[in-house]
């Protein structure tokens, strides 16, 4: 995909879907004096300054960088100390450029890689979404393959993968929504890239989180725009904390630049918003919140100036509850989700499948009589069994073997401990 002008290099390598490399100031869509005092905290920030650490701070080609140094030079900021190895300068802050960083810093805390522009952001976010590759049906079904699932929501989740289309799951607490919706992102293929952090108007929006996003090894060869960096495509959870104001641009009043809010961080991969209806704010207000980047692909964030900037909402969304949908959500806000799964409690068959493939996937030994031995219990208690009980009940034993330093297995006396320490005596 090109840049607007046709004169310009193409923000993106075809042939590798890498961020071409910048060559010259003009082609990393910056202004000269925005990066000039990047540069400047960068060698402020570093008492060891060269030419080779200032371009691995701000993740500039060495000819861009030392364009910049230069400059700084000339406008006695800094002083070249010698060179420390070949063809890099070693620099020093003279008290002029002492003075300036110090109010760069009071207006921008922010030092660290180069940002991209809003516009390259965009571009490269929608071509990576315009390029993925289709679902694959085989990965899909191994992504699930340790879930216990009906075929009818094993279709529908690979149909959600595909078509990358939102999901509305419902169901009760402990039936295995979320399970289902993390095993989503493990049915995405393919990774992508994002900026360390945008530019907009001379303010910074910090995108990268190393919570969230996991970065992809490349061979030092390999030639790129270093301001942008290769991750597995993301997987972002957020549940109660969800509030109106966490959706929006994050404005440190001590660093003075933005955090992405979660939904950014999440283009490209899978977002869950778990518990839904459990947040502090009215599920209406929320619902509201989302109706437009689900009905454009686009989001609209604002400035603490006021500006109102529009930015790509390219994700898998995926809303979670256990509440009742009628109490939540309108129909206006249904039609514009792609996908409805609810989700049901067990059946002993499914419940007996569940428990067996977990103790399978722990390395221990069935034996049908311990199944046997815990539906008696539900049965006698008039207990509803849980899809995540199996699993639960299992670790608890796990856990009373590794603190009486017995060996690792299951029997009737353990599970029946670990009933009791999870659902308490009767």
């Amino acid at each position: 995909m090109n840049n607007d002008d046709s004169t310009k290099k193409p923000l993106i390598d075809v042939n590798t879907g890498a961020p071409t490399m910048p060559e010259t100031v003009d082609e990393t869509g910056l202004d000269f004096g925005f990066l000039a005092d990047l540069a400047l905290k960068a060698v402020y920030s570093d008492a060891q300054s060269t030419s080779e650490r200032v371009a691995e701070k701000i993740r500039l080609p060495m000819g861009i960088t030392e364009a910049l140094l230069h400059h700084l030079y000339r406008e006695k900021f800094v002083e070249i100390h010698g060179r420390s190895k070949v063809q890099s300068n070693a620099y020093g802050i003279l008290d002029r450029g002492w003075e300036r960083a110090q109010r760069l810093l009071d207006i921008n805390g922010y030092i660290g890689a180069a940002p991209v522009s809003l516009e390259a952001y965009t571009s490269l976010v929608h071509w990576q979404e315009e390029t993925k590759p289709p679902a694959d049906k085989k990965r899909v079904e191994r992504s699930f393959a340790h879930l216990v699932l009906p075929e009818h929501a094993v279709q529908t989740l690979g149909l959600v993968v595909d078509s990358r289309r939102s999901l509305f799951l419902t169901g009760p607490a402990g039936s295995g929504k979320t399970t289902a919706a993390m095993a989503l992102h493990a049915a995405l293929d393919g990774d992508i890239w994002i900026p360390y952090a945008i530019e907009v108007s001379g303010q910074i929006i910090r995108v990268f989180d190393p919570h969230w996003h996991q970065p992809v090894s490349l061979a030092s060869s390999y030639r790129y725009d270093r301001r942008w960096i290769k991750i597995r495509r993301p997987l972002v959870i957020v549940g109660g904390e969800l509030s109106i104001e966490s959706m929006d641009l994050i404005y440190s009043e001590s660093v003075k630049f933005y955090e992405a809010p979660f939904q950014v961080k999440s283009n490209g991969g899978v977002l869950i918003i778990d518990d839904f209806g459990r947040q502090r704010v009215d599920p209406k207000d929320l619902l509201n919140r989302w109706i437009i980047p689900l009905e454009n692909h686009l989001d609209y964030l604002t400035l603490h100036t006021g500006k109102k900037i529009e930015i790509p909402f390219e994700q898998l969304l995926v809303f979670a509850t256990n509440l009742n949908p009628d109490d939540l959500v309108d129909e206006a806000f249904l039609r514009r989700m792609g996908y409805r799964l609810p989700f049901t409690q067990p059946t002993s068959e499914i419940y007996g499948l569940i428990f067996q493939r977990y103790v399978a996937a722990r390395g221990l030994n069935y034996e049908p009589a311990l199944l046997h031995m815990l539906l008696d219990r539900y049965r006698k208690e008039n207990r509803q069994m849980k899809a995540c009980e199996p699993r639960d009940l299992v670790e608890r034993c796990l856990d009373i073997c590794r603190y009486e330093k017995r060996p690792q297995t299951l029997t009737p006396e353990l599970l029946n401990l670990a009933w009791d320490n999870y659902f308490g005596t009767h």
